[in-house]
């Protein structure tokens, strides 16, 4: 459980300052292909991790099982919404939105990331969860109306972003499913193929000029951080805590974003912007001093994931192995009925 949220604001840190970084990027780069520029970043970083883990012949705690033909459908709305739609949207945002209020407005994600757990794949919640995410709400519709009044082109602005967060809402819950997958394997597929279709559309169907080489390699280093290795420790907090809680620590971004914005930017936030980070910041409390405890039974089930030997892996193994290191392989759960603290995570899928 500590993993998992250690994993969520790793990822929340990484892309957070990769916002502002982003909103520098955007004002000289046209915003498809800084799109594609930041996802072939990942995907360069990630393929440079991969090969030097292989390099290295031990198996890396963030590793896990191997894609089947089951998970296609998965990857290919993975790639879609989280790999294409989502950063394009968050561009076209930036171009029209201050970097602190775009950062802040990004807590949506968690927020709609959230709903669709709940609402469609049915995972727990509680009053707690849902007064936190209520909170963000408020705080991302005061923003919206701070840079939204007046113009239409102020308005698209914050919805470009709000629809970005909509498009990560849907890939996270998709990338719930993948969570027991490698997640470095995971990250560099949907970053290559992201990456090579927003370039190809920028540069082959709208005829975006390359920008300058230092552009260039700004946007693939700021793509590697914050969309890449982001998306790694993303992906190992999904397995851990579910994806409405991963979701929500995942918020606490927008805080790391924004004063990162306020910094680089120079940016001069208004009485309406800090009522939104107070009413953001008592709903991460919410979510952060949540404790989920009672009794339920785990039902016998085999899989195959990334694991240790906890409370919930106490299976024998027919080959040698070390018991310091996460491993993967196929193993078989006993029906176990205790209580302890825990999240939703693939253990914990039971009803209430």
């Amino acid at each position: 459980m500590k993993k998992g949220i250690l994993a969520a604001l790793g990822a929340a840190m990484t892309f957070g300052i990769s916002t502002p970084f982003a909103k520098l990027l955007v004002g000289n780069v046209p915003p498809v292909l800084l799109a594609g520029l930041l996802y072939l970043g990942a995907a360069l970083g990630l393929g440079l991790w991969g090969t030097v883990r292989a390099m290295a012949s031990s198996e890396s705690v963030n590793a896990g099982t191997r894609f089947q033909r089951a998970d296609l459908p998965w990857l290919v709305g993975v790639v879609l919404f989280g790999g294409i739609g989502g950063p394009l949207l968050l561009m076209v945002g930036l171009s029209t939105t201050t970097g602190s209020a775009a950062a802040l407005l990004l807590n949506l994600e968690g927020v709609f990331t959230a709903l669709i757990a709940w609402m469609v794949f049915k995972e727990h919640t509680d009053r707690r969860i849902m007064l936190g995410m209520l909170l963000i709400v408020v705080a991302g519709m005061l923003l919206g109306a701070r840079e939204g009044s007046g113009t239409v082109q102020k308005i698209v602005g914050p919805m470009a972003v709000m629809a970005a967060c909509l498009c990560w809402a849907i890939d996270n819950n998709f990338t719930r499913k993948l969570s027991g997958c490698d997640s470095v394997t995971l990250s560099g597929i949907k970053g290559a193929i992201a990456g090579s279709v927003n370039t190809g559309i920028a540069v082959m169907l709208l005829g975006t000029p390359l920008p300058s080489a230092p552009l260039i390699v700004g946007a693939l280093i700021v793509g590697a951080v914050g969309y890449g290795l982001s998306l790694v420790l993303f992906i190992v907090a999904l397995r851990h805590l579910g994806t409405a809680r991963t979701g929500a620590y995942f918020s606490s971004a927008t805080f790391i974003g924004a004063a990162t914005a306020i910094l680089l930017l120079d940016e001069r936030p208004d009485m309406m912007f800090w009522a939104a980070v107070l009413l953001i910041g008592i709903g991460l409390w919410l979510h952060l001093s949540e404790r989920h405890v009672h009794e339920h039974t785990h039902e016998a089930v085999g899989h195959d994931h990334l694991h240790d030997h906890d409370e919930h892996h106490q299976h024998g193994h027919d080959f040698s192995w070390d018991s310091g290191k996460a491993h993967s392989h196929p193993h078989l759960h006993q029906r176990l009925t205790h209580s302890h603290a825990h999240f939703p995570d693939m253990h914990h899928q039971h009803s209430h």
